[in-house]
């Protein structure tokens, strides 16, 4: 199972995470798009330079801004308490707008492991992780998941005793997740701002953990 931290087999001479050409046709969701796209700017709903800025804005988002969550709910009970209740609400409390569809954080104990999937297709906190990796949208990862969890897990890299019980959580178009990992040991003095450097993309989808501190 490819993941961002071992995946050197897809990486292009140059470095570069390998894409093929995209020479193939339209596909019909793509002609869809642009069609009601086209639609919206000529009746005059929405502009070019609208759709634009909500793409920069989309591409700006990255696992930081989870990470800084994360970050605060570890140092900050009070905050971890709200992030359980309404994950959206006290994600807004940083300045996140998580938009319409609902948050849940759901947290890694010394029992339980928890790790999102989206089985129907590729649905993802984008709002505060950012883009998906090519992995979670891959067939393979939406089917095994839920089938042989472990097993998927041990491929990238996280073997859990037989006494923790793993949580898979299913996406939907409405309702997304977010793991808050486990905090490492040995960074009681860490400042905040340390802790969310140790959160990483993984660590918040579930196929991780958290850095430890060097």
């Amino acid at each position: 199972m490819p993941h961002d931290h071992h995946d050197h087999d897809h990486l292009s001479p140059s470095g570069h995470p390998y894409r093929p050409d995209q020479d193939t046709t339209l596909t019909y969701w793509q002609q869809m798009e642009i069609a009601i796209r086209e639609i919206l700017i000529d009746k005059g709903v929405t502009t070019p330079a609208e759709i634009a800025t909500q793409i920069e804005a989309m591409d700006a988002r990255s696992p930081a801004d989870g990470a800084a969550v994360v970050a605060r709910a570890w140092v900050d009970p009070a905050f971890r308490e709200r992030l359980l209740a309404d994950g959206s609400r006290a994600a807004s409390e940083m300045g996140f707008d998580i938009g319409p569809m609902k948050l849940i954080a759901v947290e890694n104990t010394s029992d339980v492991h928890n790790i999102v999937v989206c089985t129907l297709c590729s649905c993802y906190p984008r709002n505060l992780l950012g883009l998906p990796p090519d992995w979670y949208k891959s067939r393979a990862y939406r089917s095994r998941t839920v089938r042989e969890p472990r097993s998927v897990l041990a491929e990238f890299g996280v073997t859990l005793p037989d006494d923790v019980t793993v949580r898979v959580h299913d996406s939907t178009a409405d309702m997304r997740y977010v793991v808050i990992p486990a905090r490492p040991a040995g960074t009681d003095d860490m400042s905040e701002a340390a802790l969310a450097a140790l959160v990483t993309r993984d660590s918040m989808i579930g196929t991780g953990i958290a850095r430890s501190p060097r």
